[in-house]
């Protein structure tokens, strides 16, 4: 009966530390709620609107920082212009933020990518997905795997993307929540 009630202790701790995992990142209230929601949707079957908050955890964290350091006070208003980008990715990596922490797992190209330039400039990754399900564009997460006279897509299809997303929203999170006590040091 103690092995059940450590080993239900153990559990309960461990999800409580990934509940707050976010809020304790030092990013600041504008930006860890979309990660934690995030986390919320994601543990709740909600995969879309988990992609969603991640990926906008992800650009609000980068406007807020850039934005920081660029004016080192309170932010009252972000500039609309500066959203999330291969541009505002490269001035972040100037900047000395973790940028690597956002490529995807098979996103070898990364560097390549990120330093190439219009008119044949690649998207990385974030960028490329964050455009795509924040216009409405979902044609490649729509499920093919039964022929074409069985297509179909459910918010389940992103289920692998809202993983994936969540993994480096933590890594990302964790980065960046290092490179911020260190630059703003009180």
């Amino acid at each position: 009966m103690d092995e059940d009630v450590e080993q239900y202790l153990e559990r309960i701790k461990l999800e409580h530390e990934e509940r707050v995992f976010f809020l304790q990142q030092g990013l600041g209230a504008e930006v860890h709620w979309f990660f934690s929601q995030g986390f919320d949707a994601l543990t709740s079957g909600l995969f879309l609107p988990a992609c969603a908050s991640f990926i906008i955890g992800i650009e609000a964290s980068l406007r807020v920082t850039m934005h920081q350091i660029n004016i080192p006070a309170r932010v009252e208003e972000l500039d609309p212009a500066k959203t999330l980008s291969n541009r505002l990715i490269n001035k972040a990596q100037e900047n000395g933020l973790p940028v690597k922490l956002l490529a995807f797992p098979k996103e070898h190209d990364f560097d390549e990518k990120l330093a190439s330039i219009k008119p044949n400039q690649k998207n990385i990754e974030i960028v490329r997905i964050r455009h795509n399900l924040c216009h409405g564009n979902i044609l490649e997460y729509i499920n093919t795997e039964l022929g074409e006279d069985n297509v179909f897509f459910t918010p389940d299809c992103c289920r692998g993307l809202a993983i994936c997303l969540y993994f480096i929203s933590k890594n990302w999170a964790k980065g960046l929540g290092e490179f911020r006590a260190k630059r703003f040091e009180v």
